[in-house]
């Protein structure tokens, strides 16, 4: 990610097309990230641009030394998703899930039918609904592993915890969300 820290070095200079190229290259995982942690478009959208208002001010303080920019992105969203989880924890006992909109995270390919276009939303929503039933610290593993796919060593850096507390959280948060799944009716019986 060499182009990133350029890129980054070019916003601090004042260059504004570069900072519209690092938020075209980092919107859609960003997004995702927050989609699946909140699991609410709108919200996720609303907290997709918070986290480039808090990259853009505190951009200065990223050294490429100590990591790549995706991951230091992704600390500043998990940071971002923590405020925004204790803030709004009371909302949530009356939140329901029916705002939850089915997102598909591959592109969907034009020579799929119907049927299978709509039985992957339905397993994306169920998907969706079954990671909000876990404990953040448990959802944020999996998200970050499983549908960010970064390594264990990028997580340790996100999540600031040692790399065993990471793998056991991915792990328990797997087993979790299967069970979860195998309760909602989905996957083997």
């Amino acid at each position: 990610m060499e182009q990133d820290a350029q890129l980054v070095q070019q916003c601090l200079q004042g260059d504004g097309s570069a900072w519209e190229e690092l938020v075209r290259r980092h919107t859609r995982r960003i997004f995702n990230i927050c989609y699946r942690f909140t699991g609410n478009r709108t919200e996720a959208e609303d907290l997709s641009q918070e986290v480039f208002l808090r990259v853009f001010r505190t951009l200065g303080s990223y050294r490429s030394a100590h990591g790549g920019f995706a991951t230091w992105m992704t600390s500043v969203t998990r940071n971002l998703l923590i405020d925004h989880y204790r803030r709004t924890r009371r909302d949530r006992i009356t939140d329901s899930l029916d705002d939850a909109m089915p997102v598909v995270e591959n592109k969907q390919s034009s020579a799929r039918r119907p049927d299978e276009l709509a039985l992957l939303r339905e397993l994306s929503s169920q998907i969706q609904a079954g990671l909000i039933k876990l404990s953040p610290e448990l959802r944020e593993a999996v998200i970050l592993r499983d549908l960010q796919q970064l390594d264990y060593a990028e997580i340790q850096q996100v999540l600031s915890v040692p790399e065993g507390t990471v793998k056991s959280r991915i792990n328990r948060g797997r087993i979790e969300l299967a069970r979860i799944l195998q309760q909602m009716g989905v996957g083997p019986s």
